[in-house]
Formats: structure tokens, C-alpha cells, sequence
């Protein structure tokens, strides 16, 4: 036996396995020191605590996931906290009416409440207050987005806490000592002054935000506790205000007929309410946050400064989540903000979609002042254990660059201004919305099919709210090959057949496109008029050119199987239900995209659809 040999053999004492190789060693760290979205899971100076800029990177973090749930999620979990809010006032007054009042005794048990909530992630409107804001603070948030955060967290808690009141009026769980004395309690709450009740609540906020900065400080739940029990324990015996549960005690007044709803409402649940929101967002939120080093924007998440909202979106916009979702420009130069006309085309594979790329050039070529924007979405899993780190980024954006390579010298071939970017995120199907908001895109070119990020987006939450404002008008490009040389459009009266029109002057120009308009009617008495529609209809949209086709069978997708035979691109305009929810969900209106073997494009014009238009179309 070499020497090499018996240095790998293993030695009789030699019990465990070997010990792991640097690379494994430092994957396993990094595992157990980031979280899924980056956010660090130890401190980096001393391990088991955490500094002020570690603290807010957890709870940018927690915001991010916080700001960007549906309105019916964030509704049912405050609903559950209002109703647990009515444990703390059930346990307050019966401790109170067994042990005659005593200030310390009959509140030990009024945090139990809010530590169902806060160590359980229901949402609390005040202790919803420091998360939210810090992302605004950031930039990261717009001032609406926060806005409608808050007014459902509150909506739901106030439902919770007068269901909770019902339950208690009539429900009989409490003991007629203790009902008389939460109504006592309510009565000395409506005969506060109004500016001692703001001032009360106000450093009721402060402690409940100040509970939230250091509960993202502590590392286990038993410290949680603690901190929840000790600090919600100061309310009752500092005589401060909670919204929520002063809004129980006024709804249980006015069960029982003592107090009028509005007066409770003006003289009690406001001034407390305004008090919470003050302390909570102004004596902490603010001052925790400039305590945060410049350094923050920097560690709190990738590519810094550059990602926070203009002025305008954060004031006015809807935007959300985009702390861990950078749009990295590749192209030195970016395009000016001022295009006449910006086409975006989120691609998956820069590899495997090139036709779509040629598609959204051809089109650019024909308008003055357009440009072609490609972006490069890169799905991450949502359960990577390593999360969302700086250099795992860079390592996925160089990439990238590489690959959209290709995707440059395509471009450069139409003679049209194009960019490409990269997105790295869990979120494929928002991104594509996101995306063509933050470019500000006119058209959306994208691809579909199962390799495409449509098979993500039908897990997504919010598809039903993403496609019914769209950012842009879509083309939905299935691509069996892009040959323009015989071009069918059914026609429709609605704006999308308009945009198909638009797309087939453009083939017929740059392709020398044959295109063949297509009307079906209903029976053999309709088809003298949909002649009249379609010659009036080229006319309007300059396709006079074209070959008029009508079909009277009143079978819309059978007539669109016959004529697509002899045709080699298919263009489809979306149903009045709308196109790419139904794409998502792979439940669109016409079985035809399934059957035929034409390659086709499906468009979808943006428009403010009303809620009867989305109920029952045109």
C-alpha cells in the first residue's frame, strides 16, 4: 500500500463520515445564514444577534413578501386577528370582575391575544404599520400600494373585533359581572378626552411597532413570546389604547345598547386609531429607519438605489415587490424613456425563441420611432434554499448576458434600437406584467406554450387581477415556424381584431403577406351584409388589398379550421371574456389554437374593461 493510499484509509477511530470539502462546507453555510429571499438568518458579527442594517433587511424582506399578498388573503388573516383580539378583552374583563379590579392582576393574561396573532403571522393593522412603510420609506412601495395594505389589514381586524363583540354580547361567555365590567371599561374609554386618547394611543403604536423591530431581531420563538408578553402587558397597565380592541369595546357598548355607533366611532375608535398609526409610523418606523446606515439600500437588496421607484410611481403608482426583482440593463445606452413606440418581449430561452424576437423586430421595423426591449426572465425555484444572494445574481446575470448575445446580433439585423435585460425571480407570470409597466411598453410580445412561462403562471395568485388591466396591448406569438406568406384574419368588430389588423399591414409590408380576411355569419340570408362589414371594415383599416372570405355556417372555429388549411400564420383576436387569463389557465374560448397546425398569433388590446364587460362582454 502506497503512502497516498493509507492516508486515504480510513482509521479504525474514524466513526463518522468524512469531513466535507470547502465548497460543501461553505454551500451549507450559506444555506443556514440567508433565507429564500436573502434576508440574513444570522448576524455577521456575532451570530446570534443582529445589527440595525440586518434587522431591516428582515423586515424589507418581510414587507416584500407582506405587500405583494392578494387583497383576500391579507383581508382573512386580519379578520382572524380582530376576532383574536377578542380573546384580550374577554380574559380583561374577567379577570377584572373576579379579582375586583386589581390594576396588575387582571391584565396578566391581556398580550395572550396578540400573541396569537404575532407569533402566529395573522395581520394586525399596528403591527402591520412598520413592515409596509419601511419598504416605502424605500422607495420599493408605492404610497398607494401602502395605502390599500392598510385599509384591508383594518377592514378585516374591525370585522373580526364586532364579530367577536356580537359573540360576546350574545353568546353568553362571559359572566354578568364581567359584562358589567366591559361596560365600564367602554364607558371610561368614550369619556376620555379626545387629545388624551390620541396621546394614550400614540405610545400604544410606539410600543407595538417597536415590538415588530425587535421581534426581527430575536432568532426563536421563545424569545418571541417574551418580548410580545412584556411589551402588550404595558398597555393595559400604562392605561394606553389598541384600535382594534377599542373598537371591540365600543361595538360591545353599542350591543348592549349603551353608545351610539357614530358617537362611539367619532369620541373613541379615531382618535385612538389616529394615535396608533402616528406613534407606530412617525416615533418608530422613522427613527429606526435613520438609524439604518446609507448602506442599507446596498445590503437590503440587489443592485441598490437604482431600484426604488421615481418619484411619480411612488406616489401615484401601484407598483409592489420589487426589492428582490432588478431589471438588469445588458445594452450600454439604455433606449430613451421618450420612445414613440416601445415593443417588450419577455423570452424564457434566448435560445429557442429567436422567431419570436424576429417577430417583435418585424413589427418595430414598420413604425418610426420604435424600439425593441428583450428580456430575459429567469425563474428561480420559490423553495431554493440558498435564496436570493448578490453573487448567485451575478452569476445568473453574466449568463444571461451570454446568452442574449445572439439575441443582439438578430436585433441588429432589422436596424431597429433594441436592449436586453434579465429578471431573476420566482414570479415569472407577474414579471411579465411587471416588466412592461417599468418599460412603460406599448406592446407586449411573448411566446406560448409549455415550455413558456404560461405553465407557471396558472399557480400564480393574482392572475385574475394581473389580466384585467393590462399594462399594454399582447401578442401571444405560437410559433410553428414563422412563415407570413399567406396570413388569415378572422374579423371582428372589436378592438382586438384592430390590432390584428395592425399586424398584418406590417407582414404585408415587410413579408410581402397575402392576407385573406375572414367573416362568419350566421346563416346564408347574413352574407350579403358581412361582405358590406368586411369591404367596409378593410377599407377603415387599409386592407383593402386583402381576399374577402365569408363563411355563413355560424360556425365560427369550424370555418377558421377550413380556411387555415391553405394559410401558414393565423391571426385570433381575444373573446370578450379577455385572452391571456384563459391562456393561463389553458381554458380559452376556441378549441381551433389546439387543432390546427398553423402557426398564429393571438392578440389582446388593452382596455378599461367595466365589471358588466367583464361579465358579459360587449
Amino acid at each position: 500500500m502506497t503512502d497516498e493510499d493509507d492516508a486515504d484509509a480510513p482509521r479504525p477511530h474514524d466513526t463518522g463520515p468524512p469531513e466535507p470539502n470547502g465548497d460543501a462546507e461553505e454551500s451549507v453555510r450559506e444555506a443556514i445564514e440567508r433565507s429564500r429571499s436573502g434576508a440574513p438568518a444570522v448576524g455577521s458579527v456575532v451570530r446570534d444577534r443582529f445589527t440595525s442594517n440586518e434587522i431591516f433587511q428582515r423586515i424589507i424582506a418581510a414587507a416584500d413578501e407582506e405587500i405583494t399578498s392578494g387583497s383576500r388573503e391579507l383581508f382573512f388573516s386580519a379578520l382572524a386577528a380582530g376576532f383574536a383580539i377578542t380573546i384580550t378583552f374577554m380574559l380583561y374583563v374577567s379577570l377584572s370582575a373576579t379579582t375586583g379590579g386589581d390594576p396588575v392582576v387582571s391584565a396578566l393574561l391581556y398580550p395572550l391575544g396578540f400573541i396569537y396573532i404575532i407569533i402566529g403571522g395573522y395581520q394586525l393593522y399596528t403591527e402591520n404599520t412598520l413592515p409596509p412603510v419601511a419598504l416605502t420609506l424605500e422607495r420599493l412601495a408605492s404610497v398607494p400600494a401602502l395605502l390599500r395594505n392598510w385599509s384591508v389589514v383594518l377592514a378585516g381586524n374591525l370585522l373580526g373585533g364586532a364579530l367577536g363583540a356580537v359573540a360576546l354580547a350574545f353568546g353568553g361567555v362571559i359572566s354578568p359581572e364581567a359584562a358589567e365590567y366591559a361596560v365600564y371599561v367602554g364607558k371610561m374609554g368614550v369619556a376620555t378626552p379626545w387629545w388624551s386618547l390620541f396621546s394614550k394611543a400614540a405610545f400604544a403604536g410606539l410600543i407595538v411597532a417597536g415590538v415588530v423591530w425587535v421581534e426581527y431581531a430575536a432568532r426563536d420563538t421563545i424569545s418571541r413570546i417574551v418580548v410580545v408578553y412584556v411589551a402588550f402587558l404595558a398597555i393595559p397597565l400604562g392605561g394606553l389604547y389598541h384600535s382594534v380592541v377599542s373598537f371591540t369595546e365600543m361595538t360591545y357598548l353599542v350591543l348592549r345598547g349603551e353608545l351610539l355607533f357614530t358617537t362611539g366611532l367619532w369620541e373613541f375608535v379615531l382618535p385612538v386609531l389616529l394615535g396608533n398609526t402616528v406613534g407606530g409610523v412617525l416615533l418608530v418606523t422613522v427613527v429606526n429607519y435613520f438609524q439604518t446606515t446609507e448602506h442599507r439600500l446596498a445590503s437590503a437588496r440587489f443592485e441598490g438605489a437604482d431600484r426604488q421607484l421615481s418619484v411619480r410611481e411612488w406616489l401615484f403608482g401601484g407598483f409592489v415587490g420589487r426589492s428582490y426583482v432588478p431589471l438588469i440593463d445588458h445594452t450600454e445606452g439604455a433606449l430613451a424613456e421618450a420612445d414613440d413606440y416601445r415593443i417588450v418581449v419577455p423570452i424564457s430561452n434566448p435560445r429557442t425563441e429567436t422567431n419570436l424576437v424576429e417577430l417583435a423586430c418585424t413589427l418595430a421595423s414598420q413604425r418610426p420611432g420604435a424600439s425593441v426591449h428583450v428580456v430575459h426572465i429567469v425563474q428561480m425555484p420559490d423553495q431554493t434554499p440558498r435564496g436570493y444572494r448578490v453573487d448567485q445574481h451575478e452569476r445568473i446575470v453574466e449568463n444571461s448576458d451570454d446568452l442574449m448575445a445572439d439575441i443582439r446580433e438578430l436585433t441588429a439585423s432589422y436596424d431597429v434600437p433594441c436592449e436586453t435585460s434579465t429578471v431573476v425571480s420566482h414570479r415569472s407570470f407577474e414579471e411579465l406584467f411587471d416588466v412592461a409597466k417599468r418599460k412603460r411598453a406599448d406592446l407586449m410580445v411573448m411566446g406560448w406554450g409549455d415550455d413558456r412561462l404560461w405553465s407557471n403562471g396558472r399557480a400564480e395568485r393574482p392572475l385574475d387581477e394581473l389580466t384585467n388591466r393590462l399594462p399594454s396591448d399582447v401578442l401571444v406569438f405560437k410559433d410553428r415556424g414563422l412563415d407570413a406568406f399567406r396570413v388569415l384574419l378572422p374579423v371582428a368588430d372589436n378592438p382586438h381584431a384592430d390590432l390584428n389588423a395592425e399586424v398584418a399591414r406590417t407582414l404585408r409590408q415587410t413579408a410581402g403577406s397575402a392576407v385573406t380576411l375572414l367573416r362568419v355569419v350566421d346563416s346564408p340570408d347574413d352574407r350579403e351584409a358581412g361582405e358590406q362589414f368586411l369591404a367596409e371594415w378593410a377599407a377603415e383599416h387599409d386592407l383593402g388589398d386583402a381576399t374577402f372570405r365569408v363563411d355563413d355556417s355560424g360556425d365560427v372555429e369550424s370555418a377558421i379550421a377550413g380556411a387555415c388549411g391553405n394559410h401558414t400564420l393565423l391571426l385570433i383576436g381575444a373573446t370578450s371574456q379577455g385572452l391571456l387569463a384563459r391562456l393561463a389557465r389553458n381554458a380559452l374560448h376556441y378549441d381551433v389554437v389546439h387543432d390546427v397546425e398553423t402557426s398564429m398569433i393571438l392578440a389582446e388590446r388593452a382596455t378599461d374593461r367595466g365589471i358588466l364587460q367583464r361579465l358579459f362582454g360587449r
